[in-house]
């Protein structure tokens, strides 16, 4: 995937910088340029020389760039102020390459002259020493990363040297051209070298037995640029013939072939910790992302997590820290990590077996599963896809695009030839094989099509005991709910079955509007990471931003006992944050209308999380007024005829009112906010004197139920007391703590025909009971069944008059943390065909 493209004259050079998003590119027309990735902006230009500058580099450690031009001298900036630092005449001919040691202040340069110089930046840019032998021009050095005190160097004498004195350890000779360029390689603990010369080859040499045990032959014309990628197991090849490709760094299989059209290959870049390699073209820069980016890690129910780094297997602890231990929300764990052993393969896939006995790795076209604890391995075999069953002795592998294995007990049980072409499978309480445009999910037991589901899938998340599902695409997650009764009579039955499957089998109760870069349930609510770095969890119709991270982050599981969510991220580093098991089941229980079971897990909640539990609106209203002090006069904006809202908690329920009236053509809907009751006498009152009808709206003021219920009768309505989008009995007691309401009710005035729903404010309704068609405020009519959950869903946003409310008092979302979280994500509740949901516009894919 492209992330960064710039024309520009001929670059003969690029480096990455290590953490800020800059490419450096040396151009041919003497200039320097520094651009930002990510903005596609210019950010840093050096007008070097009249000549080409053929080589640059960042030296990050000290703010700066030096480069190699044709006029044989080293220049060196500071990338910040843009000063030059020092200049000298390093050579007496071209210079055509550069190495920063990785630690030392040490600076190699290689020449046409033949010669490779060694310099010392802190002893002032003395030259300490000189490598003399090669016969011909030397066009590349690269320092060994594995012992830094000895580099290679690679020359048009048609040899590679291994240097650690002023003579060459070793020579590899082999390539019947001139040798263009050299790298060694970073994983393991193999011995490698590559190299890439005129002869249109690449080798690869082991350079302690000075063998070549491999030469990769797929480029037209000269090899100009190979590397060995730090975080993928991939061997980089660039040519003049205009293409980069990517080699398997184990097996040696062509992998990807990139061909921008812009003429010849000169360099490659990469940098640790990123999957995004630089190419410097003809015709300018590219800068490309292979690879995941996610790490391969898993963790088991007790809080052991195994990670993949290269082929190297490590593990570490969670629960080692003890209750002592004190975590800070987003803060680094200071876990001990200890290696576990190592794989075959290059992990691209790495998961616990559900009761965490066993790990399964996938990569380089096999699967081997290994005891979680020993590292032993148990099973193993060919495969490009791995899959969990939620049983742990059941598992699934794709042998090829169109079979899929089910193995039982590590026998092989049953085998799917598909009809179809796939291209990955998914574990969890059924077996999901995915097309590009695909998903259908199959039954373990008898491999049975349950559903199939028309949708672009790049990811399935399973909850534990297998009724909820999340279904990740490239512009939105949408959560379904399984019916595992359903699927299992309609397949015992054959009724309600078609070619598609059990249509019952699924039901879309959720979406969010982003595509979760992971995800793990914890109970009924899915906790989700996003690539704008936030992490947030989705209950019932509601989402909450736990908190924004400073870095990518991926989630690893939940550990009840501690109210935990963890994360890794690319380095290893684990971090955690609080998500109290108690907060998410009420939510989720007063979401469902089982107010009496919210109400008997209110004593596990924390008091400071209570104000979290409140619906948005009530948020916002409270903020707003809150702001503006008690006595103060209402009118919010919304039209003249506002009572005097004193907001202090012990005012009297007459003198607060808050009766807000709207502009005449819109509902009058009184609010109270801290107080005991008596918001509509104000709203009514209010209307009433501008000409509109009021929808008075009774709060959950339950230490004075009879108040509410008398004043609702009193305007021609009803009091229903109110609690998160569910109404409750107005005469039990209070759910909260806080004399505070916590959320608006639309009071359950007579049904509306259809006819009066529409009616004009201007005119007179003709029902006893005024209709109110207002749908930036609460309603005061009955909805039609199948319109109950959209006005749920709506009482918890904020309307555009109190989104223009909150503008108009200097207010914003922020303000709203103090009366909880005001992040809302809009889940469709209410929503229809699962295929219209879907987030089909592809202009929303972010590259």
């Amino acid at each position: 995937m492209n992330v960064f493209s710039q024309r520009s004259e001929r670059v003969k050079g690029v480096d990455i910088h290590p953490t800020e998003p800059w490419i450096l590119a040396s151009l041919y027309n003497g200039n320097v340029y520094i651009w930002n990735y990510v903005e596609g902006a210019l950010v840093k230009s050096f007008e070097i020389t009249d000549l080409p500058v053929r080589t640059a580099k960042f030296i990050p450690r000290k703010q700066w760039m030096v480069c190699g031009a044709d006029d044989m001298h080293v220049r060196v900036y500071n990338y910040n102020t843009m000063d030059k630092v020092k200049q000298f005449e390093a050579h007496t001919d071209y210079i055509r390459h550069l190495a920063v040691h990785p630690t030392l202040p040490y600076l190699l340069t290689c020449s046409d002259d033949m010669l490779i110089k060694l310099w010392d930046w802190e002893k002032g840019w003395v030259n300490t020493q000189v490598f003399e032998g090669h016969s011909h021009y030397v066009m590349h050095v690269v320092f060994n990363p594995k012992d830094p005190n000895t580099f290679a160097s690679a020359s048009l004498d048609r040899t590679v040297w291994g240097i650690g004195s002023h003579m060459p350890n070793f020579t590899l000779e082999g390539h019947e051209k001139g040798v263009n360029c050299v790298d060694y390689y970073t994983g393991g603990d193999r011995p490698y070298l590559a190299s890439g010369a005129d002869d249109r080859l690449v080798k690869v040499w082991d350079y302690q037995t000075k063998a070549c045990i491999q030469t990769l032959d797929g480029h037209a014309h000269n090899i100009t640029a190979v590397g060995f990628h730090p975080e993928l197991p991939l061997l980089l090849t660039g040519s003049e013939d205009g293409s980069v490709k990517a080699w398997h760094s184990t097996t040696y299989r062509l992998e990807h072939s990139l061909d921008h059209g812009m003429e010849r290959v000169w360099a490659v870049a990469y940098t640790r910790g990123s999957n995004s390699i630089a190419i410097g073209y003809d015709e300018g820069c590219v800068m490309v992302k292979l690879g995941r980016d996610e790490p391969v890690a898993s963790m088991d129910a007790g809080g052991k997590v195994v990670w993949a780094r290269h082929n190297e297997i490590q593990t570490v602890n969670i629960k080692s820290l003890g209750d002592a231990h004190e975590e800070k929300d987003g803060e680094r764990l200071p876990l001990a990590v200890k290696d576990l052993g190592s794989s075959e393969q290059y992990p691209q896939y790495l998961a616990h077996s559900p009761n965490g006995r066993f790990v399964a790795v996938c990569g380089d076209g096999e699967y081997v599963i290994y005891t979680a604890l020993a590292w032993r391995n148990k099973a193993f075999g060919a495969a490009l896809d791995f899959a969990w069953s939620d049983d742990s002795n059941t598992f699934a592998i794709r042998e090829s695009s169109t079979v899929v294995k089910i193995f039982r007990n590590f026998k092989e049980a049953q085998t799917l030839r598909l009809p179809y072409s796939a291209e990955g499978i998914h574990g969890g309480s059924l077996l999901g094989v995915r097309t590009p445009d695909a998903i259908t999910f199959y039954d373990w037991a008898g491999g049975a099509v349950v559903r199939r589901i028309e949708a672009e899938v790049r990811a399935v998340h399973w909850s534990e005991g297998g009724a909820g599902v999340a279904l990740v695409g490239p512009a939105a997650t949408h959560i379904l709910e399984y019916s595992r009764e359903a699927a299992e009579a309609a397949l015992a039955s054959g009724e309600g079955v078609d070619e598609d499957g059990v249509e019952s089998a699924f039901e879309l109760v959720g979406e969010i509007g982003e595509p979760a870069t992971s995800a793990v349930w914890v109970g009924d609510c899915l906790a989700f990471t996003t690539s704008s770095w936030r992490i947030a969890y989705a209950v019932g119709g509601e989402t909450t931003t736990l908190a924004h991270a400073d870095r990518p982050l991926y989630l690893l599981g939940y550990l009840a006992a501690a109210g935990r969510l963890y994360a890794v991220d690319r380095a290893g580093a684990v971090v955690a944050y609080t998500l109290l098991l108690p907060v998410v089941e009420f939510k989720t229980r007063v979401l469902r209308g089982d107010v009496d079971g919210a109400r008997a897990l209110l004593p596990t909640v924390p008091e400071a999380e209570h104000a979290a539990l409140a619906p948005r609106r009530w948020r916002a209203e409270r903020a707003v007024y809150g702001a503006v002090g008690a006595g103060e006069e209402q009118g919010v904006g919304m039209g003249a005829g506002a009572e005097e809202a004193g907001v202090d908690e012990g005012a009297d329920s007459e003198e607060a009112g808050a009766g807000a009236a709207p502009a005449v053509g819109a509902a009058a809907v009184g609010s109270a906010i801290g107080l005991a009751s008596g918001p509509i006498r104000g709203a009514k009152e209010a209307a009433a004197s501008n000409g509109a009808p009021a929808a008075g709206q009774a709060y959950a003021f339950h230490d004075d139920p009879a108040s509410a219920e008398e004043e609702a009768e009193a305007f021609g309505t009803e009091a229903e007391g109110f609690v998160g989008g569910v109404g409750e009995d107005p005469d039990e007691e209070e759910l909260f703590a806080d004399p505070a309401p916590h959320a608006a009710a639309a009071p359950p005035a007579q049904s509306v025909p259809p006819e009066q729903g529409s009616a004009d404010w201007g005119e007179e309704p003709e029902a006893e009971a005024p209709v109110v068609e207002a749908p930036a405020l609460a309603p005061a009519v009955r909805l039609a069944p199948e319109e109950e959950d959209e006005l749920s869903a709506a009482l918890g946003a904020l309307t555009p008059d109190e989104e223009a409310l909150l503008a108009e008092e200097g207010l914003d979302d922020e303000d709203l943390a103090g009366f909880g979280d005001a992040d809302e994500d809009g889940l469709d509740e209410g929503a229809g065909d699962f295929s219209d949901d879907w987030g089909l516009d592809e202009g929303a894919k972010r590259d």
